[in-house]
């Protein structure tokens, strides 16, 4: 049997939402219900030193205003350390290590390599700590994932072929952190494996993870999302992309339709003077009737209008 396609929106609190962020919601809500699938909302709120919980409502509260409605419970990675932490005593015990370096010997040694790097090339993690046997559960210990050293492939629905060999793009990841945080590239992984996420549409600045996270998907034995679609980025008057860093706006749903139409129109999505007068669901049932990916096929950048 075939599954029901099943997308999900995973916001991260550490700020409310913005332009670059709802688009991304729009987009993923409205193609998986094109699909006929559902759509899922999981807050990923690992990152205890950023999220809040205001952030965390204030989405809910916009995305509810917005008529973003998403299909069942709320799934909240916070609440979900002891999950990560099984997988990483367990499926992916043989690929961690720990490791002790502190960012004053890393930041020593990136000085100091004489061969040089192409621009934007990562600096990859040296492996001083690989062959240590140092104690997992030490308080000075982070823990790091050994990534496959081979080139794999997999298809983008928007960008197309997208090849990479994780061990030359991200090195050896690390995965929890000295504070006993679990990073992002993992706790994604698994949980789109147990949520049985079929489509993943998502920013672009992400691709450079979905290799990886195919990996740690396979040695976990978790299922694989079958499609991907990473969106051109969202970006402002001067070329820098919309994002919290750059203290993007918070957007206003105090005139909800008025909001999804303008991210549509930034989507490159058909829309109609009827829309002004509609309401959120409306204009919704309309933007997934019409629904169409090929506005943003092969970009990466989208300018603000």
């Amino acid at each position: 049997m075939i599954p029901k396609p099943i997308g999900r929106f995973a916001p991260s609190p550490t700020h409310h939402l913005h332009l670059g962020s709802l688009t991304t919601a729009v987009a993923s809500f409205c193609h998986i219900k094109s699909l006929g699938g559902e759509w899922l909302l999981r807050i990923e709120d690992v990152d205890f030193e950023r999220c809040r919980p205001e952030y965390t409502d204030s989405i809910l509260h916009d995305l509810n205003k917005l008529g973003l409605h998403w299909d069942g419970e709320v799934v909240y990675q916070s609440e979900r350390t002891d999950i990560y932490n099984d997988f990483l005593s367990d499926k992916l015990s043989d690929l961690t290590y720990a490791c002790q370096c502190s960012r004053k010997q890393l930041d020593a040694h990136r000085n100091h390599i004489a061969e040089p790097h192409a621009l934007n090339q990562p600096i990859l993690y040296p492996r001083f700590c690989l062959h240590k046997n140092l104690d997992k559960s030490h308080p000075k210990s982070k823990l790091r994932l050994q990534l496959p050293n081979v080139v794999t492939a997999f298809v983008d629905g928007l960008q197309g072929v997208i090849w990479d060999n994780p061990a030359l793009s991200l090195g050896d990841v690390v995965v929890k952190r000295q504070n006993q945080m679990i990073n992002y590239i993992l706790a994604c992984a698994i949980d789109d494996g147990l949520q049985n996420i079929t489509h993943i549409m998502r920013g672009l600045d992400i691709m450079p993870m979905t290799v990886s996270q195919i990996d740690i998907l396979h040695k976990c034995r978790l299922p694989t999302p079958s499609y991907f679609y990473h969106l051109p980025l969202l970006m402002n008057s001067d070329g820098q992309k919309l994002s919290k860093q750059n203290l993007a706006t918070p957007i206003d749903t105090k005139q909800p339709s008025e909001t999804l139409i303008y991210a549509l129109k930034l989507l490159g999505q058909r829309t109609t003077e009827e829309m002004r007068g509609a309401k959120p669901h409306e204009i919704l049932n309309h933007a997934v009737e019409h629904w169409d990916n090929s506005p943003l096929k092969q970009r990466h950048t989208l300018a603000v209008i």
